[in-house]
This record gives C-alpha cells, sequence and structure tokens, in this order.
C-alpha cells in the first residue's frame, strides 16, 4: 500500500495541472494514466492532434496565402495523410516529453495502469505487469472523455471514424460526411474542405455551433458555404452503412439518402468513468458519464473532486487546466480566486473564432441596453499585408457605462487577439480604453481601436 497526500486520476490538462498545485502545495502526489505516454486525450487524441493537424492543412495548401497569389497556391501539390500525420506525432512526441518533464521536476510519482477506486480512499491500479493499491484523503478525476458511440453508426476506423480515429484515414477521401455540429465536426469539417474534400455537415440543431454568437456562426457558415460544404440542418441521422467499393450511405430521418467515401461521426463525448467504480466512492454519474460537482469542484463525496472534460460543458483544455488547479487549491486550503465569467472561448474553425462575455442574444434576453462596435479586417493594412480579409472583431458595449459585456472574433489570430479584450474586461475598462490608446501599426489589434470608434459613432446618433 502506497500513500499519497492526492491522487491525481489522468494526465491531461486537468489532471497535470492538479497534480503539479498539489507538489507546489508541499503535497506527495501521484498521478495515474492509463496509456504509456502522459498527456491525456488532449496530447494523444484530442486538441494537440488537431490542432497540429490543421496547421499542417494550413502550411500545406497555402491557404494564407490565397488572398495574394490566389486560390490555386498550394506549397504541396498532392497532400496525404502520411503528411499530416508528420507533423502531429512530432508534436504529441515533443508535448508529452514536456508534461513528463513538468511532473517530474515537481517530485510528482506517474503511475501506469487502471485505476479502480475500493472506497472514498483507496484506489487500485492495474498495471501491465502488477496490480497494487494507493492511499490518500483526496482524489481528484480527471479521465477526461472519449467519442460517444452510437448502435446507428458503425465506425470501422477505415471510412466511418470518430474524432479519435481521423489520422488512421489510410486517404483523404474526395467526398465527406461530418455527423455533428459541434465544435470537433466544424473544426475538421473545415480542415477537410480547405483540403478540397466536398463535405456534407448533418446537424438535427438549426444552427452550428449554437453557444456562440449568431452573426458569428453565420460569417462562419458564409465561408464553409463558398468551400463548397453542404449544410443538412435541422436533420439527423437514422442509419449508416458501408457500400463495398462505393463508400457510406447515411440514411436521415427525413428519409434522405447521402453518400459519400467516407464519414466522421462527432456527436458528443462520453465520460471514461467506465472503469472507475465510481458507486464504491459513492459517486454518481449521468447517461453520458459526466460527473456533477459543486463550485469548488467537489462531487458527492466532499474528500473526491472531478475536473476537465468529465464534468462537462465549456470542455476546453484551457478551461480544464484552470479546474484541476482550482479543485487542488481547496483540497489544501490554499485561497485562490477565479471567474468563469472571464474564460475565454477559442474554436479552431478555419478561420477561427474566440469569444469572451456575452453575446447579443443573451444581452437580449436580460434587457440589457447595449451597443455594438464592429472592425474588419480588410480594413486593416496588417489584414491586407497577411491577405486575410475575412476577419471582423465585435465589441459589445454598455450603451450608458461604455462597459465590455463580450469580445467576439473571427479571423485568423481570434484566439491570440481575444486577450487584450479579455484583459480589458476583466480590469473592468471601458470603450474609451481602445478609444484612447495607441496600438501598434501595422496590426490585427488595430481592430479593437477601430471597432471603439464605431462603436462610439453610433452613440452620437442618440
Amino acid at each position: 500500500m502506497q500513500k499519497y497526500d492526492l491522487i491525481v486520476l489522468g494526465s491531461g490538462p486537468a489532471g497535470q495541472r492538479a497534480a503539479v498545485q498539489g507538489a507546489k502545495c508541499g503535497r506527495r502526489v501521484a498521478v495515474v494514466e492509463q496509456r504509456e505516454i502522459v498527456g491525456g486525450v488532449c496530447i494523444n487524441t484530442g486538441t494537440i492532434p488537431s490542432k497540429t493537424m490543421r496547421e499542417a492543412v494550413l502550411h500545406l495548401t497555402g491557404f494564407s496565402a490565397h488572398g495574394i497569389y490566389g486560390s490555386n497556391y498550394r506549397v504541396k501539390e498532392r497532400i496525404t495523410m502520411a503528411d499530416l500525420s508528420f507533423r502531429v506525432s512530432h508534436v504529441i512526441r515533443t508535448e508529452s516529453e514536456v508534461t513528463e518533464s513538468q511532473l517530474s521536476r515537481n517530485g510528482i510519482d506517474v503511475v501506469h495502469g487502471r485505476a479502480t477506486f475500493l472506497d472514498s480512499t483507496h484506489v487500485q491500479v492495474t498495471g501491465s505487469t502488477a496490480t497494487f493499491q494507493l492511499e490518500a484523503p483526496f482524489t481528484i478525476i480527471a479521465t477526461g472523455t472519449k467519442p460517444a458511440v452510437s448502435p446507428l453508426v458503425p465506425t470501422n476506423g477505415r471510412n466511418i471514424l470518430n474524432s479519435d480515429q481521423i489520422l488512421s484515414m489510410p486517404e483523404i477521401p474526395r467526398t465527406m460526411i461530418v455527423v455533428g455540429g459541434g465544435v470537433i465536426g466544424v473544426e475538421y469539417a473545415c480542415m477537410f474542405a480547405v483540403l478540397g474534400v466536398r463535405v456534407i455537415i448533418v446537424e438535427k440543431r438549426p444552427r452550428l455551433l449554437e453557444f456562440a454568437d449568431t452573426e458569428i456562426v453565420e460569417a462562419l457558415s458564409y465561408h464553409l458555404r463558398d468551400r463548397r460544404v453542404t449544410m443538412r440542418l435541422n436533420e439527423e441521422v437514422a442509419s449508416v452503412e458501408e457500400i463495398p467499393d462505393r463508400g457510406v450511405v447515411a440514411n436521415l430521418k427525413s428519409n434522405k439518402r447521402i453518400s459519400a467515401d467516407a464519414l466522421l461521426y462527432a456527436v458528443g463525448r462520453q465520460g471514461s468513468v467506465d472503469e472507475l467504480n465510481l458507486p464504491a466512492a459513492g459517486i454518481e454519474c449521468d447517461t453520458r458519464g459526466r460527473i456533477t460537482v459543486d463550485s469548488y469542484y467537489r462531487t458527492k463525496t466532499q474528500n473526491i473532486y472531478a475536473t476537465g472534460d468529465v464534468i462537462g460543458f465549456p470542455s476546453l483544455a484551457s478551461v480544464s487546466m484552470e479546474q484541476g488547479r482550482l479543485a487542488a487549491a481547496h483540497c489544501f486550503g490554499l485561497l485562490v480566486n477565479s471567474n468563469p465569467a472571464n474564460y475565454p472561448y477559442g474554436i479552431y474553425t478555419i478561420p477561427e473564432i474566440s469569444f469572451i462575455g456575452k453575446t447579443e442574444e443573451q444581452l437580449t434576453d436580460e434587457d440589457v441596453p447595449y451597443e455594438v462596435g464592429m472592425a474588419y479586417y480588410r480594413e486593416t493594412a496588417r489584414g491586407q499585408i497577411r491577405g486575410d480579409t475575412t476577419g471582423r472583431l465585435k465589441i459589445i458595449f454598455h450603451r450608458e457605462t461604455r462597459e465590455i459585456l463580450g469580445v467576439h472574433i473571427i479571423g485568423e489570430d481570434a484566439s491570440e487577439i481575444l486577450h487584450i479584450g479579455q484583459a480589458v474586461m476583466v480590469l473592468n475598462g471601458t470603450l474609451d480604453y481602445f478609444v484612447e490608446n495607441v496600438f501598434n501599426y501595422p496590426t490585427l489589434a488595430e481592430c479593437y481601436k477601430q471597432a471603439a470608434f464605431n462603436g462610439v459613432n453610433k452613440l452620437s446618433r442618440f
């Protein structure tokens, strides 16, 4: 029996940050990781592979230079899955080494094997060669998620795939069906569309990315259609079948039939809790494997916490990191502050979407008097230099106090420049900050000043 002060189940963003925070508190910490490579879903099959694949697609297709050299410009004429996998494998290897180094530097023990609760303070770990037990007064569950499965969609890892299997595709298909209009489905739809694949998105809701600002999503939808992506909204898949030598057919509940060379099933994810034996620890989860927690990330069993994707929305790596840190800090009585209302969102579509704060729809429902200032990449020198004329930046502010209520951006580097708006919001700045301060020229950050002037001009009409 090995005794610790904290056991962390999972080494993804939430687990890693929780373990490091526990070690910084001077406690003895163990991380249990089922995979041979640390980093969890984020490094192995999720965030890092998908975002690296996106960069490879943009580079090899010469996408960023199409506005300057024309849409026929390419760095590599015939792009293969091997080209994309090469870059992904390199980044995964490097990131896992960085994670291992961080855990090692902080004196954290990494135990490889499958974790199972024996009770609220004891965990059994079944490794490849031995089984042993760990004991700790606190445990943090950070096991992440796995792709949801459906009996209607028989994935095979070749031409009917989930998001974890994308890089195992033997070749880039000519046509593809993407089932699911959420973050994962839309991100991959964008990548394959840029590669020249004819993509069909099937989504049962009336719009894509329903939690994002409507105007921004409409702009993304325009760009998708411009790349010959077909969107079947308000549609649901009834069954999927593989047709020998003819690819895949998706039968919709509306009696439509859609055929393609491949199909990506990206309808939600399931919490990775099947083997944890949660009832032994007095914990319950819902039908999607999500664990309910309080504001301190404590489960029903007060000495066991859960963080990251396994607790559900927003399922962002950045937020998971913060949740892990906060949970570990609470375990050991360390006072830390963090406001979920100020968490940024990054969606790595093509072009990127990033936002913070309220949407127009939310403010309208709340009867808040607001105004909008808009700026366009095409009206900045930097946008013209880069050849990116599709982006726009939107500031939503209170009409009377000029307080910044939300910032919404679509365009390359959106997830980077959003943090300027985040800083102003968190520090209770107003629209006047952008009006009165100078931004480097030429930069995309100038969009803030342009949007602010646009907003001020609207106020002058009243």
